[in-house]
């Protein structure tokens, strides 16, 4: 059997890429005349315009390695929470655990801008995106959707809404993420709606963090808006020589998922408590996923906006510019 003959199956379908692991379809049976770079027992593929290219280089498996490397520096930030978290748990120095989790984390946004991981651009939109959070959480606390047990002399807010001022690197670390992602795999979305379009849907689901608790939730709403603005979005990374792109709604799905799964991590490490986690840890409940996909959106927009204002990663529908694969 040679390389146009391996076995391939349809197993995955989104937007415009296509997934094939073994089965007995072969290239022969498809209408379309392409050439498959084989990837193992995986194929990975893009219909353009009545064409199908392939996605996946030769040797996809050290593109997969370097990959996973790339992404594992993105997150550095969010490692070093998760460390933070985990050491508190073991020693203190004698300071209250919260206090000494901020020391922890303060130390390490020393270090990211020291060492030129994060640009003083990037820093400004981490400490925006920490505030933002530290507002939700104030909020949050208040109306009782979780709680931070312990004592700290850096707690913020009155009695039933106290937050330690930490809790605002665990959002910002969402955002470390994301500008560390864009530049570590040069990111660039194709089919960005216009500004103000984009503006009000990201003001609109930070707002509804908060007016669904005494009016409607409109956050099924929100999401069959931002299904329908990025429809045709994506974003192109760049591992190593190879370009791929992505449907820009997928990837949200992907990060809220992730995200709810550092979320689990957090709560294990005591980071605060859930009202059903009081009486001991549990897993936290796959509804808040979608707040996670909601609230990535938000740090999305807010990082694309400075690497808007950069003027060179962003391209908007109808335009020339449009890069094509």
């Amino acid at each position: 059997m040679g390389l146009h003959e391996r076995p391939l199956s349809l197993l995955f379908l989104t937007s415009d890429v296509f997934v094939f692991p073994n089965s007995r379809l072969t290239t022969q049976d498809s209408p379309l005349k392409t050439s498959f770079a084989r990837v193992q027992n995986l194929k990975l593929f893009s219909l353009h315009n009545g064409r199908v290219q392939t996605l996946a280089p030769r040797y996809h498996p050290w593109q997969f390695l370097r990959l996973l490397y790339l992404g594992l520096l993105c997150c550095i930030f969010p490692f070093g929470i998760f460390a933070s978290l985990a050491l508190s748990q073991v020693f203190t120095l004698g300071l209250p655990r919260y206090d000494f989790i901020l020391i922890l984390c303060l130390g390490l946004q020393v270090y990211m801008v020291a060492s030129k991981l994060e640009s003083p651009r990037e820093l400004l939109v981490i400490c925006t995106f920490h505030i933002l959070g530290l507002a939700l959480e104030l909020y949050k606390t208040g109306a009782g959707s979780w709680t931070y047990p312990e004592f700290a002399f850096s707690k913020v807010g009155g009695v039933g809404s106290s937050v330690p001022l930490y809790s605002g690197f665990m959002y910002a670390s969402v955002a470390s993420f994301i500008c560390q992602a864009w530049r570590r795999f040069d990111l660039k979305v194709r089919g960005w709606p216009r500004g103000e379009i984009i503006t009000l849907l990201g003001l609109g689901i930070y707002l509804n963090f908060f007016t669904h608790h005494f009016w409607m939730d409109f956050r099924w709403f929100l999401m069959g808006a931002v299904g329908v603005l990025l429809w045709r979005s994506s974003v192109k990374l760049r591992v190593g020589t190879q370009d791929y792109r992505v449907p820009l709604t997928l990837t949200f799905v992907v990060m809220g998922l992730c995200i709810w799964g550092a979320e689990n991590i957090t709560t294990f490490f005591g980071a605060w408590q859930y009202p059903d986690q009081q009486a001991g840890w549990r897993p936290v409940g796959t509804s808040k996923i979608s707040s996670w996909f909601l609230l990535f959106i938000v740090s999305f927009m807010v990082v694309a906006g400075l690497k808007k204002l950069e003027g060179r990663t962003l391209e908007g529908r109808g335009k020339s510019t449009l890069e094509e694969f």
